[in-house]
């Protein structure tokens, strides 16, 4: 019988050195293999979820689809005449502000008021303000100005300096340049900046304040 014991022992033996084989395996498969695997599945998993339906849906990713603003647009101006906006004023006017729309008013028609300069600034004056941008370059920024003493502290005539001068220059032409924004508004302020300056009004005192690289000049408003 002392036989068949040691047969049943190596047996035994044998088998116990199979587990543990068998288990040494299994814990590389786990440290080496899943980890990556289990980071594919979070990374696909951050991407997309299924709906009940079986289909599957965008879910933590963010992806905004925003409509191309169009290039063109007419719209009805002073007198019912069409006026037909292109480029970069097209742009500006379409995603402007129903506020920014309603003070700005109807466009305003004939050359003098619309068009592009030596310089190729282009622009369209409307009843209450005017849309400027630097060219008519797809993608150039228009900017709206529409507060009137600001307005009209850009359109005085300037000498080189910023100080009014009969013989200067004004509009984007003139030492100040070209809108960089639109009306900026903090509290009783509201301020354009421009190319080689700046013009503030003070809403409450109507006081306003010309600055033409980095220096303040007289208005020249009455």
């Amino acid at each position: 019988m002392r036989p068949l014991a040691d047969r049943r022992v190596t047996v035994v033996v044998g088998l116990s050195a199979v587990l543990l084989i068998a288990a040494g395996c299994s814990s590389d498969d786990t440290t080496d293999e899943a980890a990556p695997q289990t980071s594919a599945v979070a990374s696909s998993a951050a991407e997309t979820t299924v709906e009940p339906s079986g289909e599957t849906t965008s879910a933590t990713v963010s992806e905004t689809t925003t409509s191309a603003v169009p290039t063109e647009t007419s719209i009805s101006g002073v007198g019912d005449v069409d006026v037909t906006l292109t480029g970069p004023i097209a742009v500006k006017y379409t995603s402007a502000t129903d506020a920014q729309k309603a003070a700005l008013g109807k466009p305003l028609t004939g050359d003098r008021n619309a068009g592009t300069r030596d310089s190729g600034v282009v622009f369209q004056q409307f009843e209450g303000g005017v849309i400027v941008a630097k060219n008519d370059t797809a993608g150039t920024p228009a900017y709206i100005t529409t507060s009137g003493k600001i307005r009209d502290a850009w359109n005085t005539e300037r000498a080189p300096d910023g100080t009014p001068s009969l013989t200067g220059m004004n509009g984007s032409p003139g030492p100040l340049g070209v809108p960089t924004s639109d009306v900026l508004r903090q509290g009783e302020i509201e301020k354009v900046t421009f190319e080689h300056g700046t013009i503030t009004e003070n809403t409450r005192t109507g006081a306003i304040t010309v600055t033409v690289n980095g220096k303040v000049v007289p208005s020249g408003l009455k």
